[in-house]
């Protein structure tokens, strides 16, 4: 399909798929937000245990399998049969950057662990940017700049606010990962904890966040504004939502009922079978076929899993060392789903306005 080709032709054939796509996508999303703010300003922070859930869950639910198609949405998105080809340049991308990234775990935790931050930033803004134009039509949104402060923005809720927060729990996740590899490296972590980091972080970033919702509102006119308040309620809701929830708790719920579910949906519009199926309304059977098609390389994502156990020096002994192990299989696995979904972002011009 061709470059030149406009987003909206290219994220969907159906208005209709692409109306459900957005109700299922940003309805399950701040309902989720939602939820979690309500009983956790009700009833308080859950134990730890029980926030631990929504990540063990995302082993098999929407996020590991969330990536498990990326052999598949760029020929699908040109248009192109899937050939052995693309499957082995895919394959090879995860090997050599995957590997590379393992590596750099291994020798520099605490670089790993900023690259790692610095990662999830991006790609989750990624996603959201994506879902602001293509289901939402966000017209504020014209300019390459715009769209890139949309996704510093939208990137730097979730790895950001719960910094500002909740700075312990932020520094009790960083530590149990950094310190299954290097125990004596822990330390190289505490000035980013520090209050006088996390005031000016709190300035810098909250002005930013007022600048993008003010420069998008100025840019819209009277009767324009709809998308714009779709994205300044998904802005606010978000800084409620990972000011309020622990974070262990709001990075697993939305990890699955965010990004992922974002990002499932936008492999089914680009998909001509899963597509026509939202078209005329069978949801089950577009989200049978992702899993058909996810499933082989969730497999495959859980034998990375087992293959980083074995290779963290210190033996995980505990359950947030059982998290943090997934965790860095998760940023592993996701800096070659990036170098993807930026391909697939150039195939639909996200950034060529």
């Amino acid at each position: 399909m061709s470059r030149e080709t406009p987003l909206r032709c290219v994220v969907s054939d159906g208005e209709k798929s692409r109306q459900r796509a957005a109700r299922l996508s940003l309805g399950v999303g701040l309902l989720s937000l939602a939820v979690a703010v309500s009983v956790t300003a009700l009833v308080g922070s859950p134990p730890l245990s029980y926030q631990y859930v929504p990540l063990a869950l995302s082993v098999v639910v929407l996020g590991l399998p969330h990536g498990a198609v990326d052999h598949l949405v760029l020929p699908r998105a040109r248009g192109d049969p899937v050939t052995r080809r693309s499957l082995l340049l895919v394959g090879l991308l995860y090997l050599f950057v995957g590997t590379a990234y393992a590596v750099l775990w291994l020798l520099a935790p605490v670089h790993a662990f900023a690259l790692f931050i610095l990662v999830t930033l991006v790609h989750w803004g990624q996603g959201d940017v994506y879902a602001l134009l293509a289901l939402v039509r966000a017209d504020h949104l014209k300019t390459r700049t715009s769209r890139l402060l949309a996704l510093v923005v939208r990137g730097g809720l979730p790895m950001l606010v719960p910094l500002i927060a909740f700075p312990a729990q932020y520094a009790f996740v960083a530590e149990t990962i950094v310190g299954l590899f290097d125990p004596d490296a822990v330390a190289a972590l505490e000035p980013m904890f520090s209050p006088a980091i996390r005031t000016a972080i709190a300035i810098g970033f909250g002005g930013l966040v007022a600048f993008a919702l003010l420069r998008g509102f100025f840019r819209t006119g009277p009767d324009g504004r709809g998308p714009w308040l779709v994205d300044a309620t998904e802005t606010l809701g978000l800084v409620v939502y990972f000011a309020v929830v622990p974070p262990i708790l709001a990075i697993g719920l939305y990890f699955c009922f965010w990004h992922s579910l974002r990002h499932i949906i936008r492999t089914m519009l680009v998909d001509s079978v899963a597509s026509t199926a939202l078209d005329r309304g069978a949801i089950g059977t577009a989200w049978r076929r992702f899993a058909r098609d996810a499933a082989p390389l969730t497999v495959g994502g859980l034998i990375v899993l087992v293959g980083i156990w074995l290779s963290v020096p210190q033996t995980p002994a505990s359950v947030a060392d059982v998290l943090a192990v997934y965790l860095v299989t998760i940023a592993v696995l996701t800096l070659p789903h990036v170098v993807v979904v930026t391909l697939l972002d150039r195939e639909q011009r996200i950034w060529s306005p």
